[in-house]
Protein backbone atom coordinates (compact mmCIF):
# COMPACT_ATOMS: atom_id res chain seq x y z
CA UNK A 1 0.00 0.00 0.00
CA UNK A 2 0.95 3.34 -0.85
CA UNK A 3 1.09 6.64 1.82
CA UNK A 4 -2.56 7.80 0.03
CA UNK A 5 -3.81 4.32 0.96
CA UNK A 6 -2.25 3.87 4.59
CA UNK A 7 -4.08 7.42 5.48
CA UNK A 8 -7.84 9.21 4.52
CA UNK A 9 -7.74 11.28 2.09
CA UNK A 10 -9.97 14.09 3.03
CA UNK A 11 -11.90 15.11 -0.20
CA UNK A 12 -14.57 17.99 -0.28
CA UNK A 13 -17.33 18.64 -3.44
CA UNK A 14 -18.17 22.43 -4.17
CA UNK A 15 -20.74 23.74 -5.96
CA UNK A 16 -22.59 26.96 -5.55
CA UNK A 17 -25.44 25.91 -3.30
CA UNK A 18 -25.03 22.88 -2.42
CA UNK A 19 -27.89 21.24 -3.62
CA UNK A 20 -26.84 19.76 -6.80
CA UNK A 21 -23.70 19.32 -8.22
CA UNK A 22 -21.81 18.55 -5.14
CA UNK A 23 -24.30 16.68 -3.27
CA UNK A 24 -24.85 14.32 -6.42
CA UNK A 25 -20.73 13.84 -6.06
CA UNK A 26 -20.69 13.51 -2.34
CA UNK A 27 -23.20 10.84 -3.14
CA UNK A 28 -21.66 9.00 -6.53
CA UNK A 29 -18.40 9.00 -4.81
CA UNK A 30 -19.18 7.72 -1.47
CA UNK A 31 -21.19 4.67 -3.45
CA UNK A 32 -17.94 4.38 -5.76
CA UNK A 33 -16.11 3.72 -2.77
CA UNK A 34 -18.20 1.70 -0.92
CA UNK A 35 -18.41 -0.82 -3.87
CA UNK A 36 -14.74 -1.44 -3.92
CA UNK A 37 -14.58 -1.11 0.13
CA UNK A 38 -12.50 1.47 0.33
CA UNK A 39 -14.67 3.73 2.57
CA UNK A 40 -12.24 3.73 5.30
CA UNK A 41 -10.05 4.98 2.77
CA UNK A 42 -11.65 8.59 2.64
CA UNK A 43 -13.93 11.55 4.36
CA UNK A 44 -15.91 12.73 1.83
CA UNK A 45 -17.80 16.04 2.55
CA UNK A 46 -19.35 18.69 -0.11
CA UNK A 47 -20.26 22.36 0.26
CA UNK A 48 -21.78 25.25 -1.22
CA UNK A 49 -20.07 28.94 -1.89
CA UNK A 50 -23.07 30.59 -1.07
CA UNK A 51 -25.49 30.54 2.03
CA UNK A 52 -28.84 30.09 0.51
CA UNK A 53 -29.66 26.77 1.12
CA UNK A 54 -27.51 25.80 4.53
CA UNK A 55 -29.40 22.94 6.34
CA UNK A 56 -31.80 22.41 3.41
CA UNK A 57 -31.61 18.74 1.51
CA UNK A 58 -30.51 18.77 -2.06
CA UNK A 59 -32.65 19.86 -4.75
CA UNK A 60 -35.56 17.41 -5.12
CA UNK A 61 -34.74 16.82 -8.70
CA UNK A 62 -31.56 15.63 -8.46
CA UNK A 63 -32.70 13.44 -5.53
CA UNK A 64 -35.06 12.08 -7.99
CA UNK A 65 -32.47 11.18 -11.12
CA UNK A 66 -29.87 10.00 -8.41
CA UNK A 67 -32.32 7.41 -6.70
CA UNK A 68 -33.08 6.61 -10.03
CA UNK A 69 -29.52 5.70 -10.40
CA UNK A 70 -29.13 4.14 -7.39
CA UNK A 71 -27.86 7.02 -5.45
CA UNK A 72 -28.92 8.43 -1.91
CA UNK A 73 -28.11 12.25 -2.03
CA UNK A 74 -29.34 13.52 1.19
CA UNK A 75 -26.80 15.51 2.00
CA UNK A 76 -27.72 19.09 4.31
CA UNK A 77 -26.40 21.99 2.93
CA UNK A 78 -23.63 24.12 4.26
CA UNK A 79 -21.73 26.83 3.11
CA UNK A 80 -17.86 26.26 2.49
CA UNK A 81 -15.62 28.03 5.13
CA UNK A 82 -12.24 28.99 4.79
CA UNK A 83 -11.02 26.74 7.63
CA UNK A 84 -11.96 24.06 5.15
CA UNK A 85 -8.70 24.30 3.60
CA UNK A 86 -7.27 23.12 6.66
CA UNK A 87 -9.61 20.16 6.81
CA UNK A 88 -9.34 18.85 3.50
CA UNK A 89 -6.73 17.69 0.79
CA UNK A 90 -8.60 18.14 -1.91
CA UNK A 91 -11.15 20.73 -2.92
CA UNK A 92 -13.12 19.28 -6.51
CA UNK A 93 -14.93 21.86 -7.70
CA UNK A 94 -17.53 21.83 -10.83
CA UNK A 95 -16.45 24.82 -13.08
CA UNK A 96 -14.41 28.08 -13.20
CA UNK A 97 -16.63 30.28 -11.32
CA UNK A 98 -16.41 27.69 -8.26
CA UNK A 99 -12.48 27.67 -9.02
CA UNK A 100 -12.31 31.32 -9.13
CA UNK A 101 -14.12 32.04 -6.08
CA UNK A 102 -12.74 29.19 -3.95
CA UNK A 103 -9.29 29.84 -4.94
CA UNK A 104 -9.43 33.59 -4.18
CA UNK A 105 -10.06 32.56 -0.28
CA UNK A 106 -6.70 31.03 -0.22
CA UNK A 107 -4.51 32.17 2.09
CA UNK A 108 -1.63 29.92 0.63
CA UNK A 109 -0.15 28.21 -2.20
CA UNK A 110 -1.02 25.17 -0.26
CA UNK A 111 -4.62 26.31 -0.20
CA UNK A 112 -4.66 27.16 -3.77
CA UNK A 113 -2.96 23.92 -5.08
CA UNK A 114 -5.71 21.71 -3.14
CA UNK A 115 -8.27 23.10 -4.98
CA UNK A 116 -9.27 21.05 -8.20
CA UNK A 117 -11.58 20.59 -11.15
CA UNK A 118 -13.95 18.05 -11.73
CA UNK A 119 -13.17 18.02 -15.26
CA UNK A 120 -9.87 17.30 -14.72
CA UNK A 121 -10.99 13.64 -14.05
CA UNK A 122 -13.17 12.86 -16.95
CA UNK A 123 -12.52 10.31 -18.89
CA UNK A 124 -15.79 9.80 -21.24
CA UNK A 125 -16.23 13.19 -21.45
CA UNK A 126 -14.91 16.29 -22.70
CA UNK A 127 -16.85 18.94 -21.69
CA UNK A 128 -14.44 21.48 -19.45
CA UNK A 129 -16.96 21.38 -15.84
CA UNK A 130 -20.32 20.05 -15.03
CA UNK A 131 -22.80 22.99 -15.74
CA UNK A 132 -25.49 24.14 -12.96
CA UNK A 133 -29.01 22.19 -13.93
CA UNK A 134 -30.60 24.38 -11.35
CA UNK A 135 -32.38 26.10 -13.87
CA UNK A 136 -32.77 23.57 -16.30
CA UNK A 137 -34.79 20.55 -17.26
CA UNK A 138 -34.38 16.61 -16.46
CA UNK A 139 -31.73 16.27 -19.28
CA UNK A 140 -29.85 18.82 -17.49
CA UNK A 141 -29.48 16.92 -14.43
CA UNK A 142 -29.36 13.36 -16.44
CA UNK A 143 -26.08 15.36 -18.21
CA UNK A 144 -24.68 16.97 -14.49
CA UNK A 145 -25.20 13.34 -13.19
CA UNK A 146 -23.24 11.79 -16.17
CA UNK A 147 -20.73 13.97 -16.21
CA UNK A 148 -20.08 13.56 -12.08
CA UNK A 149 -19.95 9.78 -12.49
CA UNK A 150 -17.14 10.35 -15.09
CA UNK A 151 -15.21 12.39 -12.94
CA UNK A 152 -15.80 10.75 -9.74
CA UNK A 153 -14.89 7.74 -11.50
CA UNK A 154 -11.64 9.19 -12.67
CA UNK A 155 -10.93 10.76 -9.54
CA UNK A 156 -10.83 7.44 -7.48
CA UNK A 157 -8.47 5.79 -10.04
CA UNK A 158 -6.05 8.48 -9.88
CA UNK A 159 -6.23 7.61 -6.09
CA UNK A 160 -6.52 3.75 -6.43
CA UNK A 161 -5.39 2.79 -10.45
CA UNK A 162 -5.01 -0.70 -9.91
CA UNK A 163 -8.11 -1.24 -7.73
CA UNK A 164 -10.44 -0.28 -10.61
Amino acid sequence: MNTKQESKVNLLFICLGNICRSPAAHAVFCKMIAMHGLENNFVVDSAGIGDWHVGELPDSRMRTHGDKRGYNINHLARQFKVDDFNKFDYIVVMDEENYRIITSMAKSKSDFAKVIRMSQYFNQHSNDSVPDPYYGGSADFELALDLIEDGCDGLLKSFFPKER
